[in-house]
C-alpha cells in the first residue's frame, strides 16, 4: 500500500495544478447541485417494529385523513399578569386583539382563542390559542413566523407572557456558528506553534474545508434519497473537520521531517504520502468502519448519522492523500522546516527544554500507570446510573421561546402535559364494551395517571383510542414505568388474554428508541472490541499491545460516558460547560461516541507505537524503542489530540442540546484517551511489559498478514536507491 500512496503522492505533486483545480470545480460542482436540489431533512426518530411504532402506524392508518397532511400549528402560550386571569376583560381584550393581527396573514386558515378552547388552567392564569395553517409544518414560511413573532408584543407589552409551541420549529438547528469559528481558530494556533509558521498552519484548514465542504454538500443532496436527520450534519461536521486537520497535520509533518533530511519537494511529498500516508489510509478506514458499524444497532436514523460522518471522513481521506500532496508541491519549501515565524520560533524556543513529564512516565512507570487507571476508574463509576432519553424543548437553552413556552405548559397543566400516551385496543379483540371499560379503569388506577380520556374508535370501528396523561414529564423514570404497567394490564387483570394495548405517542416511541439503543449497547461495544483486537495483532503482530490499546480503549470510554452522566445527567458543573438544565443522557449517544471514540483511540494508538515497533524491529531494545516512539511521535500526537479538543469544544459551545451533548461528549473522550491513556498509561504499560509487549505466538506469525503502514519496505527501498545513486 505505501508503495502505492507513494506513486499517487508523486503523480499529485506533477500534477499539482490539475488536482488543486479539480478540487476546487469538484466544490463547485456538488454546491451548484446541492443549491438546486436543496436540503430535505427527515427528523422522524423512530425504530421499526417496536410497539410503539407499529402502534403508530395503526394510529396513521386508522384515526387519520390520509388525504390530508398535518397542518403547521403554533400554539400562544399565554399567562396572565400577576392578580389577574386569562378571563379579566382587559385580558381578554389584548389577547382579541393579537389574534385579529394574526388572522390577517392569508397562510392561515384557523385560529382558536384560550376560551374557545376552553383549555385554561385550573387557576385561569395560563392558557393557549390554536394558529393552523393551510401547509405541514416545515413548509410554513420565515415570513410567517416573522409575523407572529412580530405581533406577539401586542400581549408582551401589556404584562401578558406570551409564548410559542406548536409543531412549526422557530429554533433551527446551525451548522457552523460562532462557537465553531472559535474552535477552528484555536486549532490553527495549535497547528502554527507545531509548525512554528502560520502559512503552514493554515494549509490543514484549507483542505480540510475543501474536503468537508464537498463531503457536507453531498450528505445535503443524499438528503433527497435517504431519511436523514438534520443533527447528523453536525457529527459529520464535527468529525470531517476534526480528522481532516488531523490527517493533513500528520503528512505535512512528514513531509518537513523529508525536507530536513535532503530531499527535494517531489520525493518528500511522496515519502510523505507513503508512510504517514499509509497511517492516514488505515486509521480513517478504521474510523470509517467504526461508524458503518453503527449500523448494528439496526436503527435507521442512526445508521445515517454513521454513514453521512463516514462519506465526510472518506472525504478527509482522499484530500489527505490526494489533494495535500499537490498543495505541497505548490507551497514546497515556503512551508520547510526552515521557513520558521520570528515570533512563534521565540514562543516555542523552550518546548524541548524540559522532559520532566517523559521522564517520570518513564521512570516510574508504575506509579503512574495506577494513578492513571484509579483516575479513569473513579470516572467511571457514573455510568453505572446513567439513564437515556431523547431531548424536547425542555432541554433547550431558557433564551429559546420553546423552551419559555415549554416551562409555562408545564407551571399550567403539569409536566405530564408534555408527556402524553395514545393507547389503542383492537375491537375484535374484545369479548364486550364492559370489558373496555375495564381497561380503562385499570389503567385510571395507576398512581402516575393524571387524566383518561373516554375511549374513541376509529371510523371504521376497528380500533379503540384512549389518551392517557402522565403526572410526570417524559424523561422521567416513571413515566416509563407508566408505559410497562400498560402494556402488562392484560397479564396482571382478569381481562381476556387476547386483549393486547398497545401504548404510542412521541414519549412511548422515545421510550422504546432509549430501551433498543441500550440493549444494543453491549452487542456493539464487544463487536467493537473484538474488532480493534484483531486488527491490532495484525498491525503491531503482537498479543499484549492490542490487549493494552483494548483495554485503554475500554477506560477512556468507561471515564468519557461516566463524565457525561456526571455532568448532564446529574447536574454537576453544567453552568460551567452551558448545559441549561440536567436532563438524561441523549439515548444514542454512548453507541456514538463508541463508535468513534473507538476509531480516534486507534488513530492515536496506531501513530505513537507503530514508531515503538519500527524501533524495536530495528534494535531489538524495547525500552529504547518507547523512548524513540515518544520522541518521534508524541508532540504530533499531542497535537492531533488538541486539534480534536477545539474542534469538539466548539460544537460543545453549540446552543443546540444534542450537539451540545455530542460534542461535549466526543471533547472529554479525547481528553480522557489521548492524554491519560495513550500519552501516559500506554509508554508506562511498554515499559513495564519491556520485550513481551513484542510477543506472538509463531503459529499466528504465520498465519497473519504483514501490514507496513509506517512504509518501512518504503523507505529501506528508497535508501537503497538513494545509496547506489550516491
Amino acid at each position: 500500500m505505501s508503495k502505492y500512496l507513494f506513486k499517487l503522492g508523486r503523480w499529485a505533486v506533477n500534477h499539482k495544478n490539475r488536482v488543486m483545480g479539480g478540487a476546487i470545480v469538484t466544490l463547485l460542482i456538488v454546491a451548484l447541485l446541492a443549491l438546486i436540489v436543496g436540503p430535505a431533512f427527515n427528523e422522524e426518530i423512530s425504530i421499526p417494529n417496536t410497539e410503539s411504532a407499529t402502534a403508530g402506524e395503526i394510529l396513521e392508518k386508522e384515526f387519520s385523513n390520509k388525504d390530508e397532511a398535518s397542518p403547521g400549528a403554533i400554539n400562544l402560550v399565554f399567562k396572565a399578569p400577576k392578580g389577574e386571569t386569562l378571563e379579566s376583560d382587559t385580558v381578554n381584550e389584548k389577547i382579541t386583539e393579537l389574534l385579529d393581527e394574526v388572522k390577517k396573514d392569508k397562510k392561515i386558515i384557523s385560529v382558536a382563542s384560550p376560551l374557545e378552547l376552553g383549555n385554561l388552567s385550573e387557576d385561569k392564569t395560563i392558557g393557549y390559542a390554536v394558529v393552523s395553517f393551510n401547509s405541514p409544518p416545515e413548509e410554513v414560511s420565515e415570513k410567517s413566523k416573522a409575523k407572529i413573532i412580530q405581533k406577539i408584543a401586542i400581549t408582551n407589552n401589556a404584562g401578558i407572557q406570551t409564548e410559542l409551541a406548536g409543531n412549526v420549529t422557530f429554533s433551527e438547528l446551525e451548522i457552523g456558528g460562532v462557537t465553531e469559528v472559535i474552535g477552528v481558530v484555536i486549532a490553527f494556533l495549535v497547528l502554527a506553534i507545531t509548525f512554528t509558521s502560520f502559512l503552514a498552519a493554515g494549509m490543514p484548514i484549507l483542505t480540510s474545508a475543501i474536503g468537508l465542504g464537498i463531503g457536507l454538500l453531498l450528505v445535503i443532496i443524499g438528503t433527497n434519497y435517504f431519511d436523514i436527520p438534520s443533527f447528523s450534519m453536525s457529527l459529520a461536521a464535527m468529525l470531517g473537520l476534526a480528522v481532516g486537520i488531523d490527517y493533513s497535520l500528520f503528512i505535512i509533518s512528514r513531509f518537513r521531517q523529508e525536507l530536513a533530511a535532503g530531499h527535494n519537494v517531489e520525493d518528500a511529498a511522496a515519502i510523505a504520502n507513503g508512510t504517514a500516508g499509509s497511517a492516514v489510509l488505515f486509521a480513517g478506514v478504521t474510523v470509517i468502519i467504526a461508524l458503518l458499524g453503527l449500523a448494528v444497532a439496526q436503527i435507521p436514523f442512526l445508521t445515517m448519522m454513521g454513514l453521512t460522518a463516514a462519506v465526510c471522513v472518506l472525504l478527509a481521506i482522499l484530500v489527505a492523500i490526494i489533494l495535500v500532496p499537490a498543495i505541497l508541491g505548490i507551497m514546497g519549501h515556503k512551508i520547510g522546516p526552515n521557513r520558521k515565524n520570528t515570533f512563534l520560533k521565540k514562543l516555542t524556543s523552550r518546548k524541548n527544554k524540559s522532559n520532566t513529564w517523559w521522564d517520570i512516565v518513564t521512570k516510574r512507570p508504575l506509579i503512574v500507570t495506577i494513578i492513571g487507571i484509579v483516575l479513569l476508574l473513579v470516572l467511571s463509576t457514573p455510568f453505572f446510573h446513567m439513564e437515556l432519553g431523547l431531548p424536547d424543548n425542555g432541554t433547550k437553552s431558557e433564551d429559546t421561546i420553546e423552551r419559555r413556552a415549554y416551562d409555562l405548559l408545564s407551571e399550567g397543566y403539569g409536566p405530564g402535559y408534555h408527556a402524553s400516551l395514545i393507547v389503542l385496543l383492537k375491537a375484535e379483540e374484545l369479548k364486550n364494551e364492559e370489558e373496555l371499560l375495564v381497561v380503562s379503569k385499570e389503567i385510571e388506577k395507576i398512581d402516575n395517571v393524571k387524566y383518561i380520556s373516554p375511549p374513541i374508535p376509529s371510523p371504521n370501528k376497528k380500533y379503540y383510542m384512549l389518551s392517557v396523561t402522565p403526572k410526570t414529564g417524559p424523561n422521567d423514570s416513571s413515566t416509563k414505568d407508566l408505559v410497562r404497567e400498560i402494556r402488562n394490564i392484560p397479564n396482571n387483570t382478569e381481562i381476556s388474554d387476547d386483549v393486547s394495548l398497545k401504548v404510542t405517542g412521541q414519549t412511548a416511541v422515545n421510550i422504546d428508541i432509549s430501551e433498543k439503543l441500550n440493549d444494543s449497547l453491549p452487542i456493539f461495544a464487544t463487536i467493537i472490541v473484538l474488532f480493534a483486537f484483531i486488527l491490532l495483532v495484525i498491525v503491531f503482530r503482537s498479543i499484549l499491545v492490542p490487549l493494552k490499546a483494548v483495554l485503554g480503549f475500554l477506560l477512556s470510554l468507561g471515564a468519557t460516558l461516566g463524565f457525561v452522566v456526571f455532568v448532564v445527567q446529574d447536574g454537576n458543573l453544567i453552568d460551567l460547560f452551558g448545559f441549561p438544565t440536567a436532563s438524561p443522557v441523549l439515548a444514542f449517544l454512548p453507541v456514538i461516541v463508541i463508535g468513534i471514540l473507538f476509531g480516534l483511540a486507534m488513530d492515536y494508538e496506531v501513530f505513537l507505537v507503530s514508531r515503538m515497533r519500527e524501533e524495536y524491529v530495528h534494535s531489538g531494545d524495547a525500552q529504547k524503542a518507547v523512548l524513540v516512539g515518544i520522541k518521534d511521535s508524541s508532540s504530533v500526537v499531542t497535537a492531533a489530540g488538541l486539534i480534536m479538543i477545539s474542534v469538539f469544544t466548539g460544537f460543545m459551545l453549540a446552543p443546540d442540546p444534542i450537539i451540545k451533548s455530542m460534542g461535549f461528549a466526543l471533547t472529554f473522550g479525547i481528553i480522557f484517551d489521548a492524554f491519560v491513556v495513550r500519552l501516559t498509561i500506554v509508554p508506562a504499560v511498554m515499559i513495564l511489559m519491556g520485550k513481551s509487549a513484542w510477543y506472538l505466538p509463531k503459529s499466528l506469525d504465520k498465519i497473519i498478514p504483514n501490514i507496513d503502514i509506517e512504509g518501512t519496505t518504503l523507505i529501506e527501498e528508497i535508501n537503497k536507491n538513494r545509496d547506489k545513486t550516491i
